[in-house]
């Protein structure tokens, strides 16, 4: 089993930074494939960002690629999200995700979820 521990979320203006941290536990965080996504108020949950293992791999949806970047230290079992440039149209729930090996490249990939944390940029 994988807990997954988000923080890091929280109210911006158009333009600012914040940093998404997920911290997993309760299963060796180097086998697990770690993500991001996002559920804004009345849509489906998105994909965000991915870091796969074991290559390390990244991938990013369209509309963050350039402004976000998902990076992971070992050492303290935690995935991180760095946004910058952010746009009232990144307000949402953001969840971080989880599967054994590989990347979560879509919901139906996930096998652990976090409790989610809001991000609320204001125009």
């Amino acid at each position: 089993q994988v807990q997954l521990v988000e923080s890091g979320g929280g109210l911006v203006q158009a333009g600012g930074s914040l940093r998404l941290s997920c911290a997993a536990s309760g299963r060796a965080f180097s086998s697990l494939g770690m993500g991001w996504f996002r559920q804004a108020p009345g849509k489906e949950r998105d994909f965000v960002a991915a870091i796969s293992w074991p290559d390390g791999s990244t991938y990013y949806a369209n509309s963050v690629k350039g402004r976000f970047t998902i990076s992971a230290d070992n050492a303290k079992n935690t995935v991180y999200l760095q946004m910058n440039s952010l746009k009232p149209e990144d307000t949402a729930v953001y969840y971080c995700a989880a599967r054994k090996f590989g990347a979560v490249r879509g919901t139906s990939s996930v096998g652990y979820w976090g409790q989610g944390t809001q991000v609320t940029v204001s125009s």
